[in-house]
């Protein structure tokens, strides 16, 4: 697994990071907030901003950001964690990616129903991923991009696909990636890199992200992957 696959498969798996942006009220010192966000298909940070945010006033002064995501390791030095740098561009409300971010955090129609919140999108400069001690890389935009693939357009017909026919492989990847049976599991993205599904153990909910070995690039490969973690599923 090449650098770029492994800080892309690591911010999907997040699911929360640190945004920077420029600060407009103090002369561009830096400013953090916590955001939610999702990966598009070309690997960009999407997230849903208030137009009366701090975040949204600096980005929409000046569009430089970067945004850091980090695991939940015990000694916070030594987990992995990707800071990644970029450029923030305002998506229409009816985009793919805009779409992608409604199912990860369905909540966010609430928000979009108040007509004050946008969606940015964060394209990659470069990203600094740090695997753990010791390992340190800088990416360019290059080595962090997906291979050329046309899952965005086969996403949706996936998703209804494996929900309508399959939710009995869906609880079975969710019971072997947990070691718990979900009441329920619905896909909600997929990816060259992997799938999501939100499951449903008792009265919680959780965000699971399955990974593939391989980074796949068009509907055919989907499938294959998802038969083969099918079947080694069965066989464990």
């Amino acid at each position: 697994m090449n650098r770029g696959s492994s800080a892309r498969k690591y911010l999907a798996s997040c699911r929360a990071g640190v945004l920077s942006t420029l600060s407009l009220r103090h002369g561009g010192h830096p400013f953090g907030s916590l955001v939610p966000y999702v990966l598009d298909h070309s690997g960009r940070p999407v997230i849903l901003v208030s137009r009366l945010a701090e975040h949204t006033k600096n980005l929409l002064a000046d569009p430089r950001a970067s945004l850091l995501a980090r695991d939940e390791a015990s000694d916070p030095q030594a987990g992995a964690r990707v800071t990644l740098l970029g450029s923030a561009t305002a998506l229409e409300s009816n985009s793919r990616a805009a779409s992608r971010y409604q199912r990860f955090f369905p909540d966010s129609r609430k928000l979009l129903a108040l007509g004050d919140f946008a969606f940015f999108s964060l394209g990659p400069l470069a990203a600094r991923f740090i695997e753990g001690f010791g390992s340190i890389h800088w990416l360019s935009a290059e080595e962090y991009a997906p291979p050329m693939n046309t899952l965005a357009d086969a996403e949706t017909d996936i998703v209804v696909h494996m929900n309508a026919e399959h939710s009995h492989n869906l609880r079975d990847y969710c019971r072997h990636a947990v070691g718990g049976a979900a009441s329920e599991a619905t896909m909600i993205g997929l990816d060259c890199d992997g799938f999501d599904v939100r499951a449903r153990y008792d009265t919680e909910f959780r965000l699971l992200r399955f990974d593939f070995e391989q980074a796949v690039t068009d509907a055919g490969g989907a499938r294959t992957a998802l038969v083969a973690l099918a079947s080694t599923n069965r066989k464990a």
